[in-house]
Parts: structure tokens; sequence; C-alpha cells
């Protein structure tokens, strides 16, 4: 099951497992059971006799496990062979479960342990899913610091009955208490929002509460991260708030051209790009989405930025780091069928459409990929493109012509969604050649059609073109004095990893330069501007 360098590394992870503990599994005759035991003994012989593993267990699903103190807690149990994205969940409940402190923020860990009533959590992911971990390793924790905490963590592909009769569509997905809770990619910080009801407000009083900044930065992905480290190693006040630190970068699931890294994966880099923020004084305002932009009323005077809680914060300057989102198809049935049978990960929920008919939509290298990845998963992958020949590069294209189970369609404008009410069953395009409809049946569409500028929030204050991107200059000035821009969301081309650092970095030291040549604003000023 592990290699000798996999069980290495992990026998050194567990010893600081500090307080015995038994693995309880529920096993039957599958191949993956056969698989699980072991997993689980191999885990108990390298664990120097703190994890023992029975097998006696009487749980419902089968193959699973759970893990189980001698005072009895806690309530986690993982109905998967849990390997791929989800060992690193796996190791960190094993040393969670064992004693081993979190790397968790002690108001957060305090915030867990308070949560007042039953909360019974199911999880659903798939073990190709880089989205899913955040959320297991979230729910795991949570249920190993709170007995009134349940969590399953199950994973998809091993319980297909279960996964069609509850319509799980798109991973990861959570029940609490039998109804949907969430859906998609989430911190402990923000499950732990929508739980108590308080924090919020809270958050908001904390963060109304602090002093102006020399350069606030909005938006958490590599330009804003950039930012942040080049401002504060200036030695000015830098702040930087992110509705989600490492933006789009969480959601790529290999990265193989970042300069002096050879390969990573995206979450692992935004980790790291969150690490090095931290490194420095910089006040990270993680969790928290910004309303407006409120430009100052003289050069040199105080920038306001009003966040979705209502607090507001004040700053000499800006840097705007927002980033893109993926692009919808805005067609009938796109959002109604959402997480449904229409897609945007195919790392992530391909495996839930084993065996199923798919549709991809765009034709650049995202949309070929994503059906070259597709194609050996489920029973037919057909490509829509809207232009009349596709935009990837001619490698991935030669490679997806020569699969057997793929269909190209150019000159494909798509024009619905169809379900029949609980799930996606069909495709309706027309052919713009001839003008002709068709509707081609089928159980998911993955939408893979470029990105968006979050930058809507901005309209009418910040110069931006057509697209939404915020125009900039060569040094990352914007049209508003003591505001300047990065990254995804500004109109510098070829929107890449390594360029939106370098810009990032670019855009903190133009925001230096703006602070020492500008009269800095008298803190009487600051104190009515707050």
């Amino acid at each position: 099951m592990l290699d000798a360098q996999l069980q290495t590394q992990l026998q050194s992870y567990l010893t600081h497992v500090k307080q015995p503990f038994e693995l309880v599994a529920t096993l039957d005759d599958s191949a993956s059971s056969t698989e699980l035991r072991q997993l689980l003994d191999t885990i108990a012989r390298l664990s120097d006799g703190k994890i023992t593993a029975r097998f006696d267990g009487q749980a419902s699903r089968r193959p699973s496990f759970a893990l189980r103190r001698p005072d009895g807690g806690p309530d986690l149990t993982f109905a998967a062979v849990p390997l791929g994205h989800e060992f690193t969940s796996l190791v960190l409940a094993l040393l969670w479960t064992g004693g081993h402190p979190p790397k968790v923020a002690p108001e957060l860990i305090e915030q867990v342990r308070a949560l007042p009533g039953e909360h019974h959590f199911e999880v659903y992911m798939s073990l190709s899913c880089h989205n899913c971990p955040d959320v297991v390793q979230a729910l795991s924790l949570m249920a190993i610091l709170n007995p009134r905490v349940h969590t399953a963590v199950i994973d998809g592909a091993l319980f297909p009955a279960e996964v069609e009769q509850r319509n799980v569509m798109a991973v990861p997905l959570v029940l609490r208490n039998g109804e949907v809770f969430l859906s998609g990619r989430t911190s402990l910080e923000e499950i732990v929002a929508k739980l108590d009801t308080g924090a919020q407000a809270r958050a908001a009083a904390a963060i109304a509460a602090k002093d102006p900044f020399d350069v606030l930065i909005v938006g958490g992905g590599p330009a804003g991260a950039a930012a942040a480290v080049y401002a504060a190693r200036k030695g000015i006040r830098t702040g930087l708030v992110a509705e989600r630190f490492g933006g789009q970068v969480n959601d790529t699931l290999a990265i193989e051209n970042y300069i002096s890294v050879l390969e990573t994966d995206g979450p692992r880099f935004a980790a790291a790009l969150e690490a090095q923020v931290r490194h420095y004084e910089v006040d990270l305002m993680n969790g928290q989405a910004v309303a407006a932009l409120q430009p100052a009323e003289q050069p040199g005077g105080w920038i306001g930025v009003r966040l979705a809680n209502g607090a507001a914060l004040q700053a000499r300057s800006v840097i705007l780091a927002t980033g893109a989102r993926w692009r919808n198809l805005n067609v009938p049935g796109e959002a109604e069928y959402k997480n449904r049978g229409v897609a945007y990960c195919p790392h992530c929920d391909g495996p839930l459409f084993k065996g199923k008919r798919v549709a991809v939509i765009g034709g650049g290298n995202s949309g070929v990929e994503a059906a070259i990845d597709l194609a050996g998963i489920v029973q037919h992958v057909t490509l829509l493109e809207f232009a009349d020949q596709l935009k990837a590069d001619a490698v991935l294209v030669s490679k997806l012509r020569s699969l057997p189970n793929v269909t190209v369609l150019t000159q494909a404008q798509t024009l619905e969604v169809q379900g029949d009410g609980q799930r996606v069953t069909g495709l309706r395009w027309r052919d713009r050649a001839s003008g002709a409809e068709h509707v081609l049946p089928l159980e998911g569409v993955f939408v893979q059609i470029g990105l968006v500028p979050n930058t809507e929030w901005l309209d009418g204050v910040v110069e931006r073109n057509r697209y939404g991107e915020i125009v900039v200059d060569a040094k990352g000035h914007t049209n508003v004095p003591g505001v300047f821009a990065a990254g995804d969301c500004t109109t510098v081309p070829y929107k890449q990893i390594v360029i939106a650092a370098g810009e990032g970095a670019k855009a903190a030291l133009s925001a230096f330069d703006y602070l020492i040549r500008t009269p800095q604003p008298q803190p009487e000023v600051a104190a009515a501007a707050t």
C-alpha cells in the first residue's frame, strides 16, 4: 500500500502521537476492504504500539474505520481508503486524535469547542479532488475537538448507490443533520462562521478597531501575497484582506512552471504563500469579502475600504489584487443544475461521472486537458468549442483526437443545459455553420471557458476595460491616486502565477514610492475617517 519512503515518513509523523487510541474497522470481502486492512495494519505497525487496529466494527458503511480513544471520542469515521489527496487528511486525523496540537489559532480552537448543538456531518469527497482535503481536515478536527460534532468522511467512488440516491454530483459536498450544508472548497474559519451566528459581528468589530495602514492589499493570491511580502519588508504597516487566501491557486491541480519550484500543487503552493506572508508583520484578515472602495478626498489622504460585514478600514495606499474566477456559460439551466451535473473541476468531480456521458465546454488548454482527463473515467466525452478550431496547444489537441471515446464539435454554441428537475439530462447546442440545433443526451457538463476578473465592486470608482480588467500602467498605477492593482484582475496580459507574483511585487514597490513622496495625513484626520 505504502512504499518504503512513505512508510518512513509516516513512522516519523507517528512519533508525535502522545496518547493511545484504536482504529476500529468494518470490512467486507471487497478489494477496497483488503486495501484498507493493509493500510491500517501498516499504521499500527509503524506507531510503536500507540495505535492499534481492530477489524470487528459494525458500521453500516463497508469498508470504513473509526478513530476511538479510551475516553470514547472522537466520533470520526472514514468510509474510504484515504490515500491520494486525502493521505494528508488521514495523517493529521491520526496526530490530532493522538493529542498532537493542530496548527490552528487558539481563538479558533476555542470557538470550535464552544459551538452549541449537535452536528452530524457527512462529507462526500473523491481521492482525486484537490479541493476536498481542506473540508475533510476541517470537519475531522471539529469532531476531534468537540464531542457534539460527528463527522463521516465518504469516498463517493466506493459508495455509488449512496451517491446516486443522494444526488451527489460534485465534491466536496457536506450534509449536516441530513441536509445540504455546503459544497466546494471551504476553510475551517468559514465553516465555523456558518455555525457561529455571532462570529461575523465579532470579526467586524475587531477589524473596525484596527489602526490605519500604510498599505492595504485586497486579495490573497500570488499577486496579493507578493505585494504583502514586499511591502512588509519595507517596514511599513501592511494589511491584507482576502475572501479566500490563495485565490485560484487553491483550485489548481499541478504547478510545474513556477521558476525554482520544479513541481507542486495548488493547495501546497497557497499554503507556502500564506506561511511566507505570516512570517512578516502583515495583518492578515482572511475570510473577509470587500464591498466598496472610497478614494481619498485629496492626494495623500486616507483611502477607505468597506468590508461586506460592515467594517471599514483606512489606508494611505491600496493595492487591488482580487484575481479572477471561472467564467459561467450564462445559459438557461446552468445555475439550476450547478453541482447537479454542471461542474467546473474535472479533477474533483470526474470520478462521480464514471461510466457516464459528459460534455466539456471550451477548446482552450483547460478544456482540452479536462476532456483528456475525463476520457479515462467516463463513457464518452463531447468537447464543444464556439470558434472554428480548438485554441489549445497542438500537442494537447493531438492527444485529444487520438482518444476513441471523444467527439470534438467546433462552431458549437451552447444554448441550454437541460435536466429533469433533479439532475442534468442533456445539452442543447447550435451548429453555427448550418444554424441547426441539436440536443446531446448526457449526464454531466464541465465548463472550461476562461476567467472573469473579480472587479464588479469597483464599478464607477476605478477605470476598467470592457472585459472588467483594471487599467494599469507599467508601474501598476490605476487612475485613482494611491490605488494600485496587480495580477489577473488587471490589463496585464498572460494570466500566469509567476506574472501575478511579479506584478504584485511591482505594485508594492510603486506604493512605497508613492508613500515616501506623499505627505502623511494628520493623526486626527485618520481618527475622524475611522
